[in-house]
């Protein structure tokens, strides 16, 4: 039986995965800060397979090593989900305060980093890593300073650690907008209902774990079109 480790995976695209992976008889170990709907997800998802669910702060270096051990000596799948937003509403850099800057790199950049070190040496050749981004890492909307800037540099760590472990699976995989409860903190007051759900993003992340496609950045939502035969 493979197994992942999903960080953010009491609800949104982390909770989506999940349930996918699941269904498809992946074990799984997860990580939320909220305990009350971690310990909901684990026990929905472990009628079906084999839930390990350890709430707390991926900032945290005492929870990472939890997460590891738990997930033993085979480990084949790290999905780095977990993210912070920063304040709300997105303040230009000018006005950044720094203090909450830092708190966003502790957890988008310093913390997938961390646990990409320490599982490394438990993955087996072909094993993945999948890190989530976004589209304002590479677009300079007025506002996302903060955490663009910070995705911006996950992807360019993910890149990396794919030139530098070519028998790995390194990705850095863009979702899309999605109907979430941190797209809807990052415009407050605002109507997202539009937005898909993350189930729409699902396609294109299980082709990343699925097929054997080279590390690089990727379109979650391209790459469902292109598995659809659009």
């Amino acid at each position: 039986m493979p197994l992942a480790i999903i960080t953010g995976a009491s609800r949104g695209l982390g909770l989506a995965l999940a349930r996918a992976l699941a269904e498809r008889s992946w074990a799984l170990v997860l990580d939320a800060r909220g305990a009350a709907d971690l310990e909901r997800v684990a026990h929905q998802l472990g009628a079906i397979t084999e839930v390990a669910a350890l709430p707390g702060d991926v900032a945290d270096d005492s929870h990472r090593r939890a997460l590891i051990d738990a997930a033993g000596d085979q480990l084949d799948l790290l999905v780095n989900n977990a993210s912070r937003l920063g304040p709300s509403p997105q303040p230009a850099l000018a006005s950044y305060p720094l203090a909450e800057l830092e708190r966003v790199y502790r957890v988008n950049v310093i913390a997938p980093l961390a646990l990409v070190q320490l599982a490394l040496p438990r993955l087996p050749d072909g094993g993945r890593i999948i890190n989530v981004t976004s589209d304002a890492a590479v677009e300079p909307y007025q506002g996302w300073g903060g955490y663009g800037s910070s995705k911006a540099a996950l992807e360019q760590l993910t890149a990396v650690l794919g030139a530098e472990r070519p028998a790995l699976r390194l990705y850095a995989v863009d979702p899309g907008d999605m109907r979430t409860d941190m797209h809807q903190q990052a415009f407050p007051g605002e109507d997202i209902s539009d937005r898909p759900p993350p189930e729409e993003s699902l396609p294109g992340m299980l082709t990343l774990i699925e097929a054997d496609l080279p590390s690089g950045r990727y379109r979650a939502r391209a790459l469902a079109d292109d598995r659809a035969g659009v």
